[in-house]
Formats: C-alpha cells, sequence, structure tokens
C-alpha cells in the first residue's frame, strides 16, 4: 500500500471519528472530551487517606497492646492503652492531613 492510501484512509477515519463524535455530543449533551476532573480525584486521595490513617492508627495501637499483653501477662490493659494511644495518633494524623489541605487549599484559590 503507498503512503498516498494509507494518509487518504487515515484522514477518511479521522474525518468519521470527527462527524461520530459531534453526533454522540448533540445527542447526550455531553462532551466525549475528558473533563477536568483532578480536583475530584484529588478530593477523593484525600478521603481515602483519612480513612487509612484511622483504621491504621487504630489496629497498630491496638496489634501493639495485645502483644505487649501476652509478651508481659497484663490482660487486657495494654490492649486498652495501645487502642487509646492509636485512637490518638490516628485523630492527630486525621488533623494534620485536614490542616495541610487547608493551607495548600489558601495557596491555590484557583481550584
Amino acid at each position: 500500500m503507498a503512503d498516498s492510501d494509507r494518509k487518504s484512509q487515515s484522514d477518511d477515519l479521522d474525518r468519521r471519528l470527527k462527524g461520530v463524535r459531534q453526533e454522540y455530543e448533540k445527542g447526550t449533551g455531553r462532551s466525549s472530551k475528558p473533563s477536568n476532573r483532578s480536583a475530584g480525584s484529588e478530593k477523593l486521595g484525600v478521603g481515602m487517606r483519612i480513612a487509612v490513617e484511622l483504621v491504621a492508627g487504630v489496629v497498630a495501637g491496638a496489634f501493639i497492646g495485645l502483644m505487649a499483653d501476652r509478651w508481659l501477662g497484663t490482660k487486657p490493659w495494654l490492649l486498652i492503652v495501645g487502642f487509646v494511644l492509636g485512637c490518638c495518633a490516628a485523630f492527630l494524623n486525621v488533623y494534620r492531613v485536614a490542616q495541610a489541605e487547608e493551607r495548600r487549599s489558601k495557596e491555590s484559590p484557583g481550584k
């Protein structure tokens, strides 16, 4: 196949795709172009990070408390202390994430 045939087929395909996209946009009222969803995905990422911080802090504190209880034979006191300390650490981490997000949103008012 010659280069001119390939180019004409490519141009024909591009023209037909453009026509189909225009018809789709007319029919649905939506654009087929990707929208700017980066702000939404960033907020989802922050929300997921907060959820992970909460769960990880509580689980890590409880696990450390449970292991310390088994080692020292002080059931259930170190588990309770570890759980409370894990909750405190988790909420402190969530507070830090929220403060960083607030600072970042103040620095870039365009979002």
